[in-house]
Formats: structure tokens, sequence, C-alpha cells
């Protein structure tokens, strides 16, 4: 690590940026918050009095003038600020660089066309192609930046039909989680009249023949009340190419479970449709219907769940499953559905890593497992005999593995936190391995070095932590803590261009793997929701106070960073510990816990959070809310609490009440502050040049309060 050699170097920018900070600090202007009204709302929950002083910035923005006015405000004060700060054009810069690189998806193969997305540089959007042959001349199919002058318009889902002569893709506007599905002649380019509007939570997913598809829907939404509209009635419907929707047959629906989301996969032979049913998050119901009957007849193979069930692949009429029913790790079990009553037979026992996905390919079973929150891909084969391992690149991440049952041909895309998106061709047979696409980086990814450490928290328990910097930052430094915690979502080792853009600067980055995700399986997930989400509040803590100790992170020199279910975590814990933390970004962030499940799809989250309804959760939820926790009287560091006014999924109203409460507390002079794009969502489709621009105000931010030397990054 050079660090005698490196030390006075060190010493000299620390003490530099010690002097710049001072100067910087005292230079900056002070902030005026714009005033906010305040309305008369108390409520009474199970003998607690609640008062709701900001509930009127619930309304939808593009339609209440009095929100949208306020949302101006916010950006005028906030945006002044921000053009104060000395680190933004160095971050600029930077990300400009860094996100200016080719990345290239997994090629979908159907007849003899591959089908990919590739995104040149700093395009915006992504472009759809297809090749004749797997080194054949590509054409582009679709092109969504020219479908909106902000580039805020994007293609979302897509497959083409089972002979490639036809493409259903999904157009995604302005970020909402709305989709309007339109159907492309892959000969001519040309699309077809028909096209297929409100689905939402949607794959899609063509009949063998080619005939039309199946997708997700929900009811049309009153006229106004496309974005806050409660979502509920999710059903799966099948659209015949040439055909009015008004005519797309239902194949699937809950109406006595209205929270419902269904989900619909197809086995690779296009005979089973299996159709996932979660309600609350959980999932409560499988259901089969084999395609090739003629009415189609659905069949319930698992009910009453609250357990994980996939299906992976089928031989005939035995299907193969993914399940952590009596397996917290995850198992693999089959059901034979010729049987009169079939039943799930153990196929690969649980094991001690965590199983995480996997695809029959060339006769083959791939599992990917994770093995200390590093993926190991393990071959089988149809009888469960053990057949190796597959070699990998290096230690890091392997997306989906895509390829046909019978063919040996596979592709597969690996990244870790200094290896981009990289697309490898792997053949079954002779285990070889080629690149088929390498992004070239306009950064040195070789000085860069990733450790992972574990640390305990506050009940004793075990915490993995990887940590990434440069070489040659050897001393403590500012440092970003990203974190997580939920859903049972693990937070694997890929590339990120704007986490690498803090790096470059001769920041840290620390990523522990928290209570909550499902990094280690079952356990890891439920020790983390309901009443045990303190848990996840307690090892992000210990994060940060081990960052410190262990002289990683410099004193006060710590910005938390987290997005959605992260974004109420950084809430959380700023509110928990302020001395802690110099910085705070919290990102589309669902902040007000008592109310979450009022908005769109909130009633879902229910089986993470608890509900608000129910006394025990109220208390719990009650206590950590970080809109109703914020402290008066205590020191907070600097917040920039960010979101989308497109935001459907969790609504901006989160934020802009989080950030209301915030300026109107006694906590102390550091700028809390909203920064509310236009026509974005909670991130999904997001232009790249928003996400940049986004990421440069944020990454300042939390440089001139963490003491980042801005401009050191060569």
């Amino acid at each position: 690590m050079r660090r005698a050699a490196l030390f006075a170097l060190t010493l000299l920018f620390t003490t530099h940026f010690a002097s710049a900070c001072t100067e910087s600090t005292a230079i900056m202007p002070t902030i005026t918050y714009p005033e906010t009204k305040r309305v008369d709302v108390v409520e009474e929950h199970f003998g607690q009095t609640v008062s709701d002083p900001y509930r009127w910035l619930e309304n939808d923005v593009r339609n209440d003038k009095e929100v949208a006015a306020w949302v101006e405000s916010q950006n005028k004060v906030t945006h002044a600020y921000l053009n104060t700060l000395p680190g933004r054009d160095a971050f600029r810069k930077s990300l400009t660089s860094l996100f200016d690189y080719e990345r290239v998806g997994i090629p979908h193969k159907h007849g003899d066309q591959y089908f990919y997305t590739r995104k040149s540089g700093l395009e915006n959007q992504p472009r759809l192609y297809v090749r004749e042959g797997v080194n054949g001349k590509e054409r582009v199919l679709i092109d969504p930046n020219r479908w909106s002058s902000d580039g805020a318009d994007a293609l979302d889902e897509w497959d083409s039909s089972k002979d490639g002569s036809h493409l259903a893709y999904a157009v995604q506007k302005g970020g909402s989680d709305w989709r309007t599905i339109k159907i492309l002649d892959v000969a001519t380019g040309q699309d077809l009249k028909d096209e297929v509007k409100w689905a939402r939570f949607t794959g899609i997913a063509w009949l063998k023949d080619g005939s039309g598809f199946f997708y997700a829907r929900y009811p049309e939404p009153k006229q106004g009340e496309e974005a806050q509209s409660s979502v509920t009635n999710h059903a799966i419907y099948f659209h015949k190419l040439g055909t009015p929707q008004s005519q797309d047959r239902l194949l699937y629906a809950t109406p006595n479970q209205p929270n419902s989301i269904n989900s619909l996969k197809l086995t690779d032979d296009g005979r089973y449709a299996v159709v996932s049913s979660a309600e609350n998050a959980a999932i409560s119901a499988v259901t089969i219907v084999d395609l090739t009957s003629s009415n189609w007849k659905s069949r319930k193979l698992v009910e009453n769940s609250n357990n994980t069930w996939a299906v992976l692949a089928n031989v005939g009429t035995k299907l193969f499953f993914f399940t952590n029913k009596d397996a917290e790790r995850a198992k693999i079990v089959t059901v034979d559905l010729a049987a009169a009553d079939p039943v799930f037979t153990d196929f690969l026992p649980e094991q001690e890593a965590i199983l995480n996905d996997g695809k029959l390919i060339g006769g083959r079973l791939f599992l990917s497992y994770l093995v200390d929150v590093k993926t190991e891909v393990r071959r089988y084969k149809l009888d469960g005999t053990p057949d190796g391992i597959m070699k990998l690149p290096g230690i890091g991440t392997v997306g989906e593995l895509r390829g046909d049952p019978e063919a040996s041909e596979s592709f597969f895309v690996f990244s870790s936190f200094n290896t981009p998106g990289t697309v490898y061709r792997y053949d079954v047979a002779t285990r070889k391995t080629d690149i088929w696409v390498k992004p070239k980086i306009q950064a040195d990814l070789d000085r860069i070095v990733i450790d992972q450490t574990f640390y305990k928290s506050k009940d004793g328990t075990r915490i993995p932590m990887f940590v990434i910097r440069r070489k040659d930052v050897t001393e403590p430094a500012a440092t970003i803590l990203f974190g997580y915690g939920g859903y049972s979502f693990s937070i694997l080792p890929e590339y990120s261009a704007a986490l690498m853009a803090w790096v470059e600067q001769g920041g840290v980055v620390a990523i522990p793997n928290i209570r909550g995700g499902g990094e280690y399986g079952t356990a890891w997930h439920e020790a983390g929701r309901r009443e045990k989400k303190q848990n996840v509040f307690d090892d992000f803590i210990a994060a940060a106070e081990y960052l410190k100790t262990n002289r990683i992170a410099r004193d006060n020199g710590i910005a938390v960073y987290g997005d959605s279910n992260g974004g109420l975590l950084v809430g959380a814990v700023v509110n928990q510990r302020p001395d802690l933390f110099a910085a705070a970004l919290p990102q589309v962030g669902v902040m007000d816990m008592l109310r979450f499940d009022q908005f769109t799809v909130g009633k879902v989250w229910v089986a993470e959070f608890g509900s608000p309804a129910r006394e025990a959760d109220f208390r719990n939820l009650f206590n950590y809310s970080p809109y109703h926790n914020i402290q008066s009287g205590k020191v907070y560091p600097a917040i920039l609490a960010t979101t989308g006014d497109t935001d459907d999924r969790v609504v901006p109203a989160h934020t802009f009440k989080y950030v209301a409460a915030l300026q109107a507390a006694e906590i102390g002079d550091k700028p809390h502050l909203a920064r509310i794009e236009t026509r974005a969502g909670h991130g999904e489709g997001k232009p790249t040049d928003k996400i940049i621009a986004e990421t440069t105000d944020m990454w300042a931010f939390a440089a001139h309060w963490t003491g980042l030397n801005v401009g050191n990054g060569k």
C-alpha cells in the first residue's frame, strides 16, 4: 500500500484541505428556506396523538399549483446553494468521463437472430439492436433517444417472438411505472397498429406460435389520477396480434386479493405458464396453466404460502423450482404435473452457500450461489450429480445466465466494483468462455482496491462490508456509506460509474451487507423486517462507527447514502445518531411510515414494514419514521434529499414532507435541502444527463461537508 512513502503527500493534502474547507465554509451563503404552510391536521392512533402539518404536500405536484410553487421555490434555493460548491465542476467532468463508455446487454437469441441493448457513451437511453448470427452485422431496431427532447422517455421491458419476426416493447414516459406496449415488425422495423396501455409491473412473454404475448396490467385509472391512484386488481392478459386491446383475453386475476401483484413466466418449451401471486410482497400462490389445452385452465400448485417460489426449467411435465420453503438458504425441488396429485420433491438440498438463481442450459442445470456475497456458479446434471464449477473471470457478480435448454451456447454478464459489466459467451459442452463485448473505461481501474471486512453490530451479529478506494489512499478519507437493508434484496459487487467518481477523487466507498437483505438467506431478511427493523439501523450505525474506529473514514467525514428503502434507512439513522454523520443523501426515500400504505403501491409494502392500522406495527413504525422523529435541539448533518416529480412508486410527498419538517426544526445551521427532478421517477429509465447532473450535486454536497479534496483525482 506504500503507506510510508505516501504519508507526507497525504498529510499535505489533508492540511491543505483543512484550510480550504474552513475558507469554503466561511463563504457559504446564509440559506433562507421558503416558507412552508402548516395545516392543522392532528390524528389519534391507538391513544397516540400524531400531528401532520404538511399533509397538503401529498397533493400531486402536476395538478396542484400550490405544491408546484413550493417545489419551484425549494429547487431555486437548493440550486442557488449547490452553485456555490467548489467541487461541482470537477465531479461533473469526472462523471461525464466515467459514464462515457459502451454498455451492452446480454443477448436474447430467437431463431437465428440475437437481440440486445447497446448504450454508446453518453447517450441518454440504450438502443435495441438485432444481428443475424452471433457475429453478424448489427442494425438498430429501436432508438428511444428520439422519443423525447429531454431523453426521459425510455425503452423498458421487451421480448421477441420465438421465430424472431416480431418484437413487443414497453415505453416508459418520464420515469413513471406505467407502460404502453407496442409491437414491431423486425424485418421492416415498422410498428404495427397494436397498442396495449396501462401495463405496470409487467413482463412480456410470447406464445410459442408467435400469435401474441402475455402481459400484466391494472384497470385504467381515472383521468388526472394516474400518478397517485392506488393500484389494485393486477391481472395477466393475452394480446393477440392484430386485435384491439379491448379483446385481450384474461388469463389470471385475483379479485379476492386485490393487492396481489401477479407475474408470469413461460417454460422454455412454451407449454406452461407459471403465475406467481405476491400479496404484500410475499408469494401467496403459484398457479400453472397448460397452454396446450384449449381452454387454458389454471391449476393451483402452491397456496397460502409465505415463501419464495420461482420456476427455473422444465423437462416435459417435470418442473424445477427454486424455493426457500423449509430451507433458509433455498433449495431446488421438482414436481411432476402428470401426477393426479403433484407433490414437490427435493432435488438439490439446501447448502451452506446461499442459492440465488438458476437456469437449464445445454442439458445442465446452472445454479448461482452467494458465498459471503460473492457469486459462485455450480453445474449439475439432470439427475442431481455435481458437474463442476463454472470458471469466472474473477471475484464478483454474475447476472442472468441466458441460453437454451438443449443448445450449448450461452451468455452471461460479469461485473465487480472495479470491473464494468462484460458480456461473456460460454460453451456448455467445452466449458470455454470468450469475451463477447468488453467495455472500454476512461479510468485506471487497476489502481482501485476492494477489501471485504467484517464487523459486529450492536447485538454482536457479524456483518460483512466492502470497502473500495484507490491504492494510494492509505489514511482516513471522506467516505460514502451506502446501504439498503430490505426486501431480501442483496447488494452485490457490481460496477457503478457514479460511485467510481467519488473513489477517483480520493474518497472511500463503504457498502455493508446489513440485515434485511438476502445475502445470507431468509433468516438474514427476517432479522431486518417488521418489528426487527431496528436491527437494520443498528447494523448501519455500527458500520459508521467501525469505519471511524478503524481509521478508514475521517472524523466527521462520513456521508450516508441510500435510495428508496435505503432512503428510509438514511432518514432513520440520521434521526437516531445525527452526531455520527457529516452529510446525508436520502434518495427517493420512504419517509412517512404512518401513511406509506395510502399511496400507489404502498399497500404491498405492509409485509416488509408492518401495517400502520395494527397497533403493535404502528408503535414500531412511529418509533423510527423519519418524518415523525426529527429531534429539535440536536445538531444535524447537512442533508440533501432527492426525488423526482413523476415517482409513482415512492411518491415525492415522502421527501416533500420530510424536508419541510427538517427546515422547520431547530437542528443547526447546516443546509437541509430538497432537490426535485422534473420528469423523473423512481430511477428506472432516468436519462444519463440527469443522472450525471444529480450525482454531481450529491457528490459535491457530500464532498464539501466530509472534507474531500476534490480535484485530486489524478
